[in-house]
This record gives structure tokens, sequence and C-alpha cells, in this order.
């Protein structure tokens, strides 16, 4: 029976006790012993498998250690600051070319400058007051900062694109399906036209309306005191060489920590502080790497508790020879998972586990495999509330009080990404 499968009694019981917001991390490990217990195995030879299958994931969790730690590095620094001076230059008075530009700097968070969503309580307060001059509606520029703190990742293999990407390759591969990092970047780039429509559609239909806000008053960074020292200069070299690294060797653990040793040797960062600023990393991006390795193990919980065969032919039946209902389902799933652990890259080992076996008996090509399993990780990340990225994106918008978490920001990026993802992802994986 297929609701008595161990798979699916596990799925559901980390789904709820995510939605119930139990910690993650808990609740995976919870999971990963219930699927071992209902397959009749014992719990300490579970939680030795769920320990084996952690290496699965080492290296990612290695690169965000070390992401981390340069994110922290750049942190202490006036060089997020220095840039946004550079940049808000160029900003544009006219409204679309402003939200748009937005955007484009947001995509730079994933890979030329690794921060994530740390520049937005830099950069958007300020505008706030330009926004309300030209009676920008907030929603517009919620779903303008999340396009670019989402789809660079997914379609790009650089920074926390590099990660997820050979993310994708490792668990592809250790579920039967053999693929390159090539063979992922070339397919994944598919998503973006999803994303893009959905940041089209909000900007200049649903939020294109003028909409008022109050004047509030906001304290704000003095720009013009900022400049470039010998720390700024150190960071930003460290930077380069990261990505530099990053094209030549497609290998980001070996590409940070070369980057950050740039950052010691030319004083970005003091060698008294090399333990503070990792100890930050560690604090900012530990916990999600930690999440992700224990994902692993509970993927090859999964594995071993022989359901994933009981599962494909339960399955099976109700999706052969109906394409779109498969890969419809499967992105569904997907978009329940991320949406309750709050992170695309730990959802991952979990669907690969159980949607390759699926695909293949389906017969799928490679092209379609990597796109469903990188589609339905991703699909969740933007719209969850606990998501890193619209908590960040809620936090600059909301410096004057004016922009409410759920309504202005989650609603809005849930329906124009989620939605485009699911639909019109659905509709592209029919002809891979």
């Amino acid at each position: 029976m297929l609701l008595t499968n161990p798979i699916i009694i596990s799925v559901l019981v980390m789904i709820i006790l995510c939605l119930f917001r139990f910690n993650v991390l808990l609740s995976v490990l919870i999971s990963a012993l219930v699927a071992g217990l209902v397959s009749q195995i014992p719990m300490l030879e579970t939680m030795n498998t769920l320990i084996d299958g952690m290496k699965g994931n080492l290296q990612t969790a290695l690169s965000y250690i070390l992401l981390g730690a340069i994110a922290a590095a750049i942190s202490k620094t006036n060089l997020t600051a220095f840039l946004i001076k550079i940049v808000s230059h160029f900003i544009s008075h006219k409204k679309y070319l402003l939200v748009l530009s937005l955007a484009i700097i947001a995509c730079f968070s994933q890979n030329l400058v690794p921060i994530h969503v740390a520049f937005v309580p830099i950069l958007i307060p300020p505008l706030l007051v330009l926004f309300n001059k030209l009676k920008i509606d907030r929603r517009g520029v919620a779903c303008a900062l999340t396009f670019g703190l989402t789809t660079p990742y997914m379609v790009l293999p650089l920074g926390f694109g590099l990660i997820f990407q050979n993310l994708l390759v490792d668990n592809l591969n250790q579920n039967g399906v053999s693929v390159s990092l090539n063979d992922v970047t070339s397919t994944m780039f598919l998503a973006a036209f999803c994303m893009l429509f959905g940041l089209l559609t909000s900007i200049f239909i649903f939020y294109s309306k003028p909409r008022e806000y109050q004047e509030i008053a906001i304290k704000n960074m003095n720009y013009d005191a900022i400049k470039m020292t010998r720390k700024e200069w150190g960071v930003l070299a460290g930077l380069i060489l990261t990505l530099v690294c990053q094209i030549i060797t497609q290998n980001l653990p070996l590409s940070g920590l070369l980057g950050f040793i740039l950052m010691i040797v030319l004083g970005g960062v003091s060698y008294k502080k090399v333990d503070l600023v990792f100890d930050d990393g560690l604090k900012m991006m530990g916990f999600i790497a930690f999440v992700m390795l224990v994902a692993a193990g509970y993927g090859e919980v999964l594995k071993q508790s022989g359901a994933v065969e009981e599962l494909v032919n339960a399955v099976i039946p109700f999706v052969e020879g109906n394409k779109f209902l498969a890969i419809f389902a499967m992105l569904l799933i997907g978009l329940v998972i991320t949406m309750g652990i709050g992170t695309s890259f730990g959802t991952i080992p979990i669907i690969a586990t159980l949607f390759c076996p699926i695909c293949l008996e389906l017969g799928f090509s490679v092209s379609l495999i990597i796109f469903i399993i990188g589609v339905a990780g991703a699909l969740g990340d933007a719209g969850s509330p606990a998501s890193e990225t619209t908590l960040g994106v809620s936090v600059g918008l909301n410096a004057d009080k004016q922009h409410d978490h759920i309504k202005d920001t989650c609603i809005p990026t849930f329906i124009f990404y989620n939605g485009p993802l699911l639909i019109i992802g659905t509709a592209i994986a029919m002809f891979l």
C-alpha cells in the first residue's frame, strides 16, 4: 500500500513537523528514525546509516562554511556599502528601470559578491524615500529582489549557484543518473524563463499601479564618509581570486579557501580576528550546512530501507502514460518539502532519492530528470515565511514599518515565482 510506505510516512512526518515550525534539523533526524522504524530497521543501525550517508554532502557543507567566512569578512568592512555607493549613481529615477536595476544588483549577491541577503538592509532603507516619491508598490520591489536572490543560484555555476549545481550533480550520480556539471548548467538555464515571467508580470502588470506610503524619516548611513582602505581592498582582492578560481577549477571549497587566505595576507581580515570572522561565518552558514549533511544522511536511510522500489512500483501505475501528471506531481511534492524545510539546498538529497528511480522507470531523458530535480528543489524557496530570502527582503522594505512580511513579501513572491516554476516549468519539461 502506498500510504503505508516508510518513505511516504517519514516524509509526511518531516513536513508536518516543519510546518509546525519545529526545528528543521531535528525534524529531518526524527523523520529518518521513523523511516527506519517503519522499515523494521534497528534504531542504532538507522543512525549509523544516516551518519555514513552524511558524507554525500561534505563538499557542499564545506563550500557553505567557507562562503560564510567570506561573507563575514565582507560584512566587517565597508566594501558592500562602498559598492552600493558606486552603484547608486547609476540607479535610475525612472520607476521601472529602478526596480529592474535592483533585481540585477541582487543577482550579484549570489556570485560576484556572495553575501546573499546581507546587502538588502544596507541598500534598501535609503531608497525608501525615492520609492515613496515615485509611488512604487513595494510588493513589486520584493519580487524584484527575490528574483535576484533565487534565479542566479539555479542557473549560474558561480558562488551559491556552483554549490547548488554541484549538489545536483552529486545526488543525481548517487541515484543512478550519470551527469556532469555542464549537463546541469545547460539544462537549468531554462528555469530562468519561468522566473523572468514572474518578474515581468509582477512589476509591469500586477504591481504597476501607484501606491501611497507615509513619509517616515529613517536614519541612513553616511555614504559620503565611506572610503576604500587597505581592509576593503584586501577583501575585494580575495573576492576576485575566489571568482576567478571558481571559473577555472569549478571547485568552490578550493576557491573559497584561496580567496580567504588572500584576504588574510593582504590585511582584509586581521590575523588576530581570523577566529572571530570564521566563527561569524559558521553562525551565518553552519546551520544550513548541517541541514544539508543530515538531509544527505536521511536520503541514504530511505535508500537502505528498501522502500524506494516499493514506492516506484506503487506510483508508476498512476502516472504511466501521463507524462504531464508525473512531472507536475513531482514538482508539487518538491514545493511542499522545500516550504517545510525552508532551504532548496537541503531538499535536493531527499527528492533525488525519491524521484530518480521513478524518472528512470518512466524512461525520462537525462535533461528532463535534471530539470525536474533542480526545479523541484528550488520550488518553495521564494514565498516560504521561514526562508532567508523572504526574511531578508522584508527587513529592508520594512525599515519604516510599512511593509508586511506575509502579505507584502511572502504571498506575492509565492504566487509569481512558485506559480510559473510549477506551471510553466511543467510545460517546458514536456519537451525535454
